[in-house]
């Protein structure tokens, strides 16, 4: 792989974790713990997860963070289409970076996110042993709880869009915006920062941008879709674990060198 071809893709990765790093700039309530921030559901059993997973379609409209969130998406897609005939053509065919991102199309299908998901739940409902006249929910079956029904919202939503898009790939079939793979692993990525800390799923967030840049190599979407699929991922994320506490998210001005920036900055209440 040239200079030229690996600066590109390092460019893709910024722009697609872009909706999710704004979680870097976050000013936590000390008093809280993560608990109390995040608490884990009394249920996690199926009727549960029809319950919530309906309470988080009803949601997602009404949280800011979706708008402000799906807002800089577009806004970002829309650079992004500029460039979107220079990265496919810069990016497609290069040997090295296929070779480097083939696991990509694997790793963010939703039948390994899902999956994932539901084996973490598995996992803690019936492997890991409940304490004596305690219900079935502990870490890992939380982790999975949310982890399933952050795919059932970011999925539904990323078809639907398809549908009515119907934008064609780079290959000509239908449909290609936005990335259900951006979606999907960016929604994971979203789930497991509330859970363990941006330093603890800075993993999760890499690979989700691993994951977003791998489409473009494989010549199934453009740079635009990929950075609109990472935005409603990370929406539907904050959906699912956001109601658990109380949210709140302004746009600041902060300086950096050689400028300011504007950060979207959430805050715990």
């Amino acid at each position: 792989m040239d200079i030229k071809s690996f600066s590109i893709l390092l460019a893709v990765i910024a722009l697609s974790a872009g909706p999710v790093s704004a979680q870097i700039v976050s000013q936590p309530d000390n008093a809280q713990t993560p608990d109390a921030v995040h608490p884990a559901p009394a249920h996690t059993g199926w009727a549960s997860l029809a319950k919530d997973t309906a309470q988080d379609f009803i949601a997602f409209p009404k949280r800011q963070s979706t708008w402000v969130l799906l807002g800089a998406g577009a806004a970002g897609a829309l650079l992004a289409h500029q460039g979107d005939d220079y990265v496919h053509t810069h990016i497609v065919g290069n040997r090295g970076a296929e070779r480097i991102f083939a696991p990509g199309k694997f790793i963010g299908s939703s039948y390994v996110q899902i999956g994932a998901s539901v084996g973490m739940w598995m996992v803690g409902r019936y492997v890991i042993a409940p304490v004596e006249g305690e219900p079935r929910t502990n870490k890992w079956s939380h982790i999975g709880f949310d982890l399933m029904r952050a795919q059932i919202v970011s999925q539904a939503l990323t078809h639907t869009m398809k549908t009515a898009i119907r934008r064609d790939r780079p290959t000509g079939e239908c449909c290609a915006f936005p990335s259900g793979h951006a979606s999907s692993a960016f929604a994971a990525a979203t789930v497991l920062e509330r859970h363990f800390g941006y330093r603890g799923s800075l993993p999760a967030l890499i690979g989700a941008s691993y994951v977003a840049a791998s489409r473009l190599v494989d010549n199934r979407h453009f740079l635009s879709d990929v950075v609109f699929g990472a935005a409603l991922g990370t929406a539907s994320g904050w959906t699912v674990v956001g109601i658990h506490g109380r949210d709140t998210f302004s746009l600041q001005p902060m300086p950096v060198r050689g400028g300011m920036m504007v950060a979207l900055v959430k805050t715990h209440g």
